[in-house]
């Protein structure tokens, strides 16, 4: 990867924006969701690129559960970063979670935010047969989407507290993680839209050309190769295959608002919806 002027007068002007010069060592992007979208392959596709720096640790979940950890224990996530790169890291929780967006504009109000978009029903399914392997949920497929409103009520006041964590919010939130127009609706509202990079994932496995240099553009990074290969990360084992149909097309009728308002809004659309 080699920086092109176009390239290094962008990474310039980004860095400058984003107060570079600062001594505290803050993130200037994150990658913000969506869980089994594709985030630890985003991660494994930045973090080697030689103007950017990733903690070691790929989900820091400072804005989520850990956020009672204070400031100056987030901030040391970044030290290691070495003079002129971009610092960010990548938790697909804070797209989800209900206090991230203003805990993220406390921290910084210009941060640069990254969000990849599974097809919703794909996402779900990828979530709960995920849940199984984990021994996270033993419920059946069609009891546990039965389930999921009980098991999510009264999550929200409980997250929203530093150092607050709920089961159900984070481990079985199959349909509701799904629902991304009301996620990047909070987003939009506090950072507008040209702070979001909003991606569908099935575009970033396929190496899209397109994506590639939508997300070096976005950054200001020098740009991705033309062979470059995104790494296919934390794959399922294919077990949403032997789903009926009838339970997918009630999935996708329940989040057809969503397909809708991802046309209608951002131009995001899957061809079998």
């Amino acid at each position: 990867m080699t920086a092109t002027p176009k390239h290094t007068t962008l990474l310039r002007q980004f860095r400058g924006a984003m107060g570079w010069r600062s001594r505290r060592p803050r993130p200037h992007f994150l990658g913000i969701g969506t869980q089994k979208g594709g985030t630890t392959s985003l991660y494994q596709l930045l973090k080697p690129h030689p103007d950017i720096f990733l903690p070691n640790n790929k989900e820091v979940h400072y804005f989520t559960k850990h956020y009672a950890h204070g400031e100056a224990w987030y901030l040391e996530q970044f030290e290691a970063a070495a003079p002129g790169q971009l610092r960010g890291e990548i938790t697909p929780y804070y797209l989800f979670h209900e206090a991230a967006p203003s805990r993220i504009q406390a921290l910084r109000p210009d941060m640069r935010l990254i969000a990849l978009l599974r097809d919703p029903v794909e996402r779900s399914l990828s979530q709960y047969f995920h849940s199984r392997r984990m021994r996270l949920d033993d419920l059946p497929l069609e009891e546990a989407l039965a389930a999921e409103t009980q098991r999510l009520a009264g999550s929200v006041p409980v997250i929203s507290q530093p150092g607050g964590s709920h089961t159900g919010h984070q481990e079985h939130s199959y349909v509701a993680r799904s629902r991304y127009d009301q996620q990047l609706q909070r987003y939009f509202a506090r950072f507008g839209r040209n702070n979001l990079l909003v991606l569908r994932s099935e575009d970033l496995f396929e190496c899209s050309q397109t994506s590639l240099k939508a997300l070096s553009d976005f950054l200001g990074i020098a740009p991705f190769s033309p062979d470059t290969v995104v790494p296919n990360a934390n794959r399922g084992e294919g077990e949403s295959a032997g789903v009926p149909m009838q339970v997918r097309d009630q999935l996708a009728l329940e989040l057809q608002p969503t397909y809708e308002w991802l046309e209608r809004e951002l131009g995001l659309r899957w061809p079998q919806r």
